[in-house]
């Protein structure tokens, strides 16, 4: 983000004031990997994210959604959607409508698929361990080795809680932010490996609490290749209170979906 040109980062202090119109989606400042945040279940920001893809012209794109074994089993030539889905086993993936995601395949059918998803296994043994252990050689490279300052640990924790709706115990908070950095650590590392593949541009699709700058993906991306330039942008449903972390962000209509909180009540 500090490395664009001098118009490139004066636009991003400018976008970063209020939320951008899906207008600026055509005409992205020039970057090397560029992240497009999401509520995963809203079809407004998976259109959001083919219109930009289609203005970046991706020539691989990583997904969250995807684990590296998925990835790898999609064939050359883009395959239909139901072909799509069940080559991926989508329908047990626990992922919204596959519906939702196929045009981000259609819109760059040229582009190397990569996954990045922390395989479920692999979350469930991460949660109580020291996430250096679970994420190998690379640990250091994505600041795993090291704790997260204490406020960061509480505002991380306190988000956890409320994503789950305050229902769960306390004892199990710190387990699940480290499985989010890992998952954050992850999609930075896939990233770096498909711009390291392909010379980029990269598109990787994540949710948009991955893709902050101030402790998600992009921050851990450009703590390990601070040479490379990095956009993110982030999607929400309700205007946030204060400046968030992104390059740039956009504000939608929220997608009509029954009370996930309803189920601890």
């Amino acid at each position: 983000m500090r490395l664009f040109l001098a118009g490139a980062c004066v636009a991003a202090s400018q976008a970063a004031a209020e939320p951008i119109s899906g207008d600026f989606l055509d005409s992205l400042p020039p970057a090397d990997i560029v992240f497009l945040g999401e509520v995963h279940d809203n079809p407004k920001h998976h259109e959001n994210q083919a219109r930009a893809m289609a203005a970046i012209a991706p020539v691989a794109v990583v997904f969250e959604m995807l684990t590296e074994e998925q990835a790898v089993r999609i064939p050359g030539e883009l395959p239909s959607e139901e072909t799509m889905r069940r080559i991926l086993d989508w329908d047990n993936s626990g992922w919204p409508d596959f519906a939702l995601y196929y045009p981000l395949f259609e819109v760059a059918p040229d582009a190397r698929f990569f996954g990045a998803a922390l395989p479920r296994a692999a979350a469930r043994d991460a949660v109580g361990r020291d996430p250096a252990d679970i994420f190998g050689p690379d640990a250091q490279m994505f600041g795993l080795d090291q704790p997260l300052p204490a406020q960061q640990q509480e505002a991380r924790e306190t988000l956890q809680a409320e994503a789950h709706c305050n229902a769960l115990p306390e004892h199990l908070l710190p387990g699940m932010v480290e499985v989010q950095r890992l998952r954050d650590a992850l999609l930075a590392q896939t990233a770096l490996q498909a711009f390291a593949v392909t010379g980029g541009p990269v598109v990787v699709i994540t949710g948009t609490g991955h893709a902050r700058t101030d402790w998600g993906a992009p921050f851990k991306l450009t703590g390990a290749a601070p040479d490379l330039r990095v956009v993110s942008i982030g999607q929400f449903e309700v205007l946030p209170d204060d400046t968030p972390p992104f390059d740039y962000w956009i504000v939608t209509d929220p997608s009509p979906r029954p009370d996930p909180c309803e189920l601890f009540q």
